[in-house]
């Protein structure tokens, strides 16, 4: 994705740190984020990136300065959000989205946007019904159906194969330009984070990097951030 004009500042993070009992998690993070940016945030299982997330929204208590733009909506894809949990809900489509809203055309139409077809049938189904891929595509209509202006995405491809996450990713494309949102994507896939951010922070519990993927991917910062040795291969999806 192309990197945008210089926009306004909607968060800035200043020696943002995060305690978890007596475990430190985040230390003195500090960082900001512009409008229609794409963020990807990554570093080795646990790094401290879900519970940046999690401070980020404000539901864990942190240390330091955290500020958001006034009135900025902000939508969340958390990492559990798995098909499987579905099995065990005794919950229609029409009755998950109706936490978002009540209008059926408005949910026909936003699940139509990512490719889920269907007449009013579809909204009678359990959302475990859906393949991999067709579930991350109704989970992407979730987070957008409310028109936010900010989406956190923890993992959202995990448990789909590389077709389809380049699907997701591609339409996700599609909405960032469409409704100039501003994303801030957890991954671990690298391709991902060179093909499609504007920036890239790299954490273990502390900052190790910060800026546009071109400038600060390299073996070096890489083997700081995950204390050893990766290889990676640089891809555009532009």
């Amino acid at each position: 994705m192309a990197v945008r004009e210089m926009r306004e500042t909607i968060l800035k993070v200043e020696n943002l740190s995060v305690k978890l009992g007596k475990e430190i998690v985040i230390k003195n993070l500090s960082f900001d984020v512009r409008r229609g940016e794409i963020l990807t945030i990554i570093g080795p299982n646990g790094a401290g990136k879900t519970t940046l997330l999690r401070a980020l929204l404000g539901i864990i208590p942190h240390d330091g300065r955290l500020e958001w733009k006034e009135r900025i909506k902000i939508n969340y894809l958390p990492q559990r959000m798995s098909k499987e949990k579905f099995n065990f809900l005794p919950i229609s489509i029409r009755e998950f989205f109706r936490f978002k809203t009540r209008s059926e055309e408005k949910i026909l139409r936003m699940l139509e946007e990512v490719g889920l077809k269907g007449d009013g049938n579809i909204l009678k189904k359990n959302p475990s019904s859906f393949s991999s891929g067709q579930f991350q595509r109704m989970l992407l209509a979730w987070v957008l159906i409310d028109d936010p202006d900010v989406l956190l995405l923890d993992e959202p491809m995990s448990g789909i194969d590389i077709e389809g996450e380049t699907t997701i990713y591609s339409l996700l494309k599609k909405f960032w330009k469409k409704r100039k949102l501003t994303v801030f994507l957890v991954t671990h896939d690298l391709n991902v984070v060179y093909g499609y951010s504007t920036n890239c922070l790299c954490i273990n519990k502390i900052k190790s990097c910060f800026g546009r993927p071109k400038k600060i991917l390299t073996s070096k910062s890489l083997q700081d951030v995950y204390g050893t040795r990766i290889k990676f291969y640089k891809h555009t999806h532009r």
